[in-house]
């Protein structure tokens, strides 16, 4: 939900983004002028839920970067048990933490700290969704996706945006990972990975 370019997608006021889907469909997330902040468009935030499956009850989700917290607060819309929401910028946690209390939306929790390190102290195997849309510019993407395929439980999901279009041969096979799906909205590739299927 961090770095890179402005969002793209289906009309909207300036400085708000909309949960497309679930019980808070429509309900607006405004979006704070903050360097490098960008919130996943509409489209692929439909594109990945379709590919999850609408229905994420009982789902623990963990959404390492969270920026505007609307990809969290997506897989709470869908019914998830639980939302851990990692945000290092303050005034950002505070604007997800009022969304929150807003919608009653009590599954989410929202962590202050430095994504990365707080994905690492999640319990091994414990999240059947990792959430990944670092700063572009931070390059973090290879130690995220190792401390992110440790967080996953079997079966479990890791939701990858990137630079770039990433593929089994750039470190996920060695990780137990393999792409499922993939696709691109203008400058951003996202991707939908998850445990490797034996051949």
């Amino acid at each position: 939900m961090t770095a890179g370019r402005a969002a793209s997608g289906s009309a909207r006021l300036p400085g708000q983004v909309r949960i497309i889907g679930g019980r808070y469909k429509r309900t607006p997330v405004p979006v704070a002028q903050r360097p490098g902040l960008r919130p996943t468009p509409d489209r692929v935030r439909e594109t990945l839920f379709n590919w999850l499956g609408q229905d994420l009850t009982g789902w623990h989700v963990i959404d390492v970067f969270a920026g505007t917290g609307v990809l969290g607060l997506e897989a709470v819309s869908r019914g998830a048990s639980r939302v851990q929401a990692f945000e290092q910028d303050a005034e950002l946690v505070r604007r997800i933490e009022a969304m929150r209390e807003k919608l009653q939306a009590h599954a989410l929790s929202v962590v202050r700290g430095d994504g990365l390190s707080l994905l690492r102290s999640v319990p091994a195997g414990s999240a059947q969704l990792v959430l990944l849309d670092p700063p572009f510019e931070a390059n973090v993407w290879a130690p995220a996706l190792q401390a992110a395929a440790r967080a996953l439980a079997d079966p479990g999901c890791i939701y990858l945006e990137a630079n770039r279009a990433w593929s089994d041969d750039d470190g996920l096979l060695d990780l137990g990972l393999q792409v499922q799906r993939q696709g691109k909205a203008g400058a951003v590739h996202y991707h939908l990975i998850g445990r490797r299927q034996p051949d």
